[in-house]
């Protein structure tokens, strides 16, 4: 059932890498009372992400790279990640396979929809496909690392999933989308 709202002005703030917007909007509440509240909004467009399996031999790609906000809240900032991207202009499916071509140096065959969520939707527009696939040595069309016009340095990392696992356990691995799709992996028996 969508809030009975009532948007009163929509200003934007930023429009640079995403929109950032400041929404005045009037609610009504569960008890019935109208409410004004006033949130910013970042819209940064959808993205995907993927999870390349090798069920032969129990181990996933990941990759690691720099992440601004996460040095900026007290990190070194640099995350082991699930593979992922924007959508920019086209499907999730075909997104997410320009992704590891570019990121992991994959050609990913058969790829499966696992979910589709929001991250952060406090604050963040954002919808993430998260997708899984099978994936062998065989595979592998390039060395990776991202597009270096894009300002991307990215570290292609092949990991048993157990051990994968174990580091979301140790802290090592804390972004929520791997975070989902190594439980995913494991909870279906993927590996």
């Amino acid at each position: 059932m969508p809030a009975p709202i009532k948007i009163r002005s929509d200003e934007l703030l930023s429009h640079n890498w995403g929109r950032l917007r400041k929404v005045t909007f009037d609610i009504r509440r569960r008890d019935g009372v109208v409410e004004r509240q006033v949130r910013e909004v970042y819209d940064r467009g959808n993205g995907a992400a993927i999870l390349p399996i090798d069920p032969s031999r129990g181990t996933v790609l990941l990759v690691r790279q720099f992440r601004m906000p996460v040095y900026l809240n007290d990190h070194d900032g640099y995350l082991i990640e699930a593979c992922a991207g924007l959508l920019d202009d086209l499907d999730a499916e075909t997104a997410i396979r320009k992704e590891a071509e570019e990121e992991l140096g994959y050609r990913i065959g058969d790829i499966h929809r696992v979910i589709d969520a929001f991250m952060s939707p406090g604050s963040v527009t954002e919808r993430l496909v998260l997708f899984t696939a099978h994936y062998s040595p065989a595979d592998r069309i390039s060395e990776g690392g991202g597009a270096a016009h894009e300002g991307e340095d990215i570290e292609v990392i092949e990991l048993p999933l157990e051990k994968a696992l174990a580091m979301t356990a140790s802290g090592e691995i804390i972004d929520a989308k791997t975070i989902m799709l190594l439980q995913h992996a494991k909870l279906a028996g993927l590996a």
